[in-house]
């Protein structure tokens, strides 16, 4: 018998302890999964194709409140309707304890993990706010995987190992008029990470005013991050 010392250590869905599992078909490619476990009830939004593998998957998580919308009038649900379409997963994570950040990075593990297990190859983290650090953090933890990260008016707390991302995509999008977070939160995300920041003009927290612009960005850049054809 192998002495216990030496087991693997548990997956981060293993170590979330599911207790149960309830799961709703919304759409053939559209599926709505609640996991309790004894920390909280994590959520998860999945946009995948209805047949066969996708060519990669965008996991999106929300920020210090929680949320499977995203900012900018929904952006997270219109990524999951426009890139399915395309054969690309999407992903969307309601945390367990919003606001915990090792709890937050647990679920956003856990997410990508029961991605590749479902035959994603490569993925890209999303989150706002609060949840940029996450996603930031998510990247440097899984860099095997993660082809690259976005932010959306992330705070910088929590991003100092942004460093870990050179050599990848990142792609930061902030405000200028962002009430909660100045830009120069994201500037500093993409200093560490040497990736690109992209301020909008006029945007709020929400990024609200910059939803069309992100949104056509988006469209093109994930694609070609996550080694797919563009589309229409």
């Amino acid at each position: 018998m192998a002495d216990e010392a030496s087991a693997a250590p548990p997956t981060p869905y293993q170590a979330l302890r599911v207790l149960a599992s309830e799961r709703v078909a919304v759409t053939p490619t559209f599926e709505h999964v609640e996991h309790h476990t004894m920390g909280g009830l994590l959520t998860m939004l999945w946009h995948w194709p209805a047949e066969g593998a996708p060519a990669g998957v965008v996991v999106c998580c929300g920020g210090a409140m929680g949320g499977l919308l995203g900012p900018a009038g929904g952006l997270y649900h219109d990524l999951g309707e426009a890139l399915v379409a395309r054969g690309i997963g999407v992903v969307r994570v309601g945390w367990r304890k919003p606001n915990d950040l090792d709890a937050c990075l647990h679920d956003l593990l856990a997410a990508l993990e029961l991605s590749a297990r479902r035959g994603a190859p490569r993925a890209v983290t999303v989150g706002h706010s609060f949840g940029g650090a996450v996603a930031v953090q998510a990247g440097v933890a899984v860099d095997d995987f993660v082809a690259g990260v976005i932010t959306l008016a992330t705070q910088s707390a929590g991003c100092e190992v942004a460093g870990g991302l050179i050599g990848r995509p990142v792609l930061c999008f902030h405000g200028s008029a962002d009430e909660l977070l100045p830009a120069m939160c994201s500037e500093l995300v993409a200093g560490l990470a040497e990736g690109e920041v992209v301020v909008l003009p006029g945007a709020g927290h929400l990024l609200t005013e910059g939803g069309a612009a992100i949104r056509e960005r988006l469209l093109a850049w994930l694609p070609d991050v996550l080694g797919c054809e563009a589309g229409p």
